[in-house]
């Protein structure tokens, strides 16, 4: 029987945030079988394959062989993944410019200046 109530199930996405944490930590690939025992909650066999499986198939995970099946690794570091899905919902939108324009007016001043700088440091790399 499973550690948790129906009722007490985790907010979408904790699960899979939990898993590229131990990922990120380990610094190597590593097996389902290995993200299991790592993160301790007594969750089915099937489920990890199924979470890690998921993740392989959306490109969040690379995998090599080991053994009989394989392990698996994050593709990008966590600021790494969190830009891919900015560039993808910029991407997805017909009207980027109203979306940069509206992402800029809502950045803090700490974090303008600091894409400012970013900017101007990309921008002296490229000439």
């Amino acid at each position: 029987m499973s550690k948790r109530r129906r009722d007490d199930r985790r907010p979408h996405g904790e699960l899979v945030a939990s898993v590229l944490a131990v990922l990120w930590e380990a610094g190597a690939p590593m097996t389902a079988q290995q993200v299991n025992a790592a993160l301790d909650q007594g969750l089915a066999r099937t489920t990890m394959a199924t979470i890690i499986s998921r993740l392989y198939e959306k490109g969040t995970l690379r995998r090599t062989p080991a053994g009989r099946g394989f392990a698996y690794e994050p593709v990008e570091d966590a600021p790494g993944l969190v830009a891919g899905r900015m560039r993808r919902e910029l991407e997805s939108e017909p009207r980027r410019d109203l979306v940069l324009k509206r992402f800029v007016s809502s950045l803090s001043e700490g974090d303008e200046e600091t894409l400012r700088r970013l900017l101007l440091e990309a921008e002296g790399e490229s000439e």
